[in-house]
């Protein structure tokens, strides 16, 4: 039989602390002086990061420690990873110091990924016969970024930018599309969430604590998109329903279906856009419908830190009993670190559907 000392010694060990790197570096010292971090992240923006240090006092060198701005800086890139996994990659935006009292100065910073430089560029002008898919690859190269587009969209014949961001502009098309915007490194991803292994969480295990509500107010029979045919001089129409959301519900019941049962048809138009085109409608209409769907189970939960947790990613989340077991998209998380709590993760997630009892 093997020994206790034997099992133990077989079990993974991960760092309780991160590894932190500067332009590329590995920065010991700065890890050791490591007080706290959020590194957030969510479906409508970029990700960004607080990090902050203890910064007074050393072996090496006696008071305040980075004030010299040799190794914290504006524009440098920092790294933050668990293991060989990074969760944070960014350049610093912001520095800012908190003087406590009766307690050590302490050095905060903040930095934005690789989609700050689309936030910061705002212009007008107009694309023709575009689509989302082409609308990217161009944006993704006037920033020295590789497109990956995973959905193209419908071509519309003109699509104007008017005083908008190129970051603002590219997550409103990619919405209209049902898709999401994210940066991977130096690539401009454009894809759906999901897709590949889901990360299991189970309560209480990994998953330490969890609050899900389902709620029928924003859910719909149907949603209509409705615009004008130019070229064919004729109105045009789409109406989408839970058709559109099925094939993501698997046993679940989709809240529109439940909203009927208990409280008769609610059919919602959309006001706000008016497509060109009949193909145009319909992405419109069910794009609308699934984000509204996708709204109908809503969770927040903390569970231990994992580089795979990311947003846009599917949870397969168990031990919540028979109406919220079941697979969840990602749409915000917050990873966390401080000395008392160590590292930790906070997340937002949705699901179309609850499961039968």
């Amino acid at each position: 039989m093997a020994s206790a000392a034997s099992n133990v010694a077989q079990l993974p060990v991960r760092s309780a602390r991160p590894a932190i790197s500067i332009d590329g570096n590995r920065a010991t010292l700065l890890e050791a002086s490591l007080v706290r971090y959020a590194l957030t992240d969510s479906l409508d923006g970029m990700a960004r990061a607080e990090l902050c240090f203890g910064n007074w006092g050393g072996a090496e060198r006696p008071g305040f420690q980075y004030f010299d701005r040799q190794l914290l800086d504006f524009g440098k890139a920092i790294t933050v990873a668990i293991g060989s996994d990074t969760i944070f990659e960014g350049r610093i935006s912001a520095i800012a110091a908190d003087f406590p009292e009766g307690s050590t100065p302490e050095i905060r910073v903040h930095a934005e990924d690789r989609l700050q430089a689309l936030r910061m560029t705002r212009r007008s002008r107009v694309f023709e016969q575009a689509s989302l898919g082409s609308i990217a690859r161009q944006i993704a190269g006037d920033h020295g970024l590789t497109a990956e587009v995973g959905v193209d969209g419908e071509s519309a014949p003109v699509i104007a930018q008017l005083n908008q961001s190129d970051l603002a502009l590219l997550i409103d098309l990619a919405r209209a599309a049902d898709a999401e915007v994210r940066v991977v490194g130096d690539r401009l991803v454009v894809a759906r969430s999901g897709g590949g292994t889901a990360l299991e969480l189970a309560w209480s295990g990994t998953l330490r604590r969890f609050e899900v509500s389902a709620d029928l107010a924003h859910q719909r029979s149907a949603i209509v998109a409705s615009g004008w045919d130019v070229a064919a001089r004729a109105g045009i129409s789409h109406s989408a329903d839970v058709t559109a959301i099925r094939s993501e519900l698997g046993n679940d019941e989709a809240g529109g279906d439940i909203l009927n049962r208990s409280f008769g048809n609610r059919t919602d138009t959309i006001a706000h856009a008016c497509p060109a085109t009949a193909a145009e409608a319909r992405q419109l209409a069910e794009a609308s419908y699934r984000h509204s769907a996708r709204g109908f189970v809503t969770g927040e939960g903390l569970c231990e830190t994992d580089p795979r947790l990311r947003v846009g990613v599917t949870l397969a989340l168990s031990g919540l009993g028979p109406l919220f077991d079941g697979r969840y998209r990602t749409i915000a998380v917050c990873h966390l670190y401080d000395a008392d709590d160590g590292a930790r993760s906070e997340f937002r997630c949705d699901r179309p559907g609850l499961g039968r009892a």
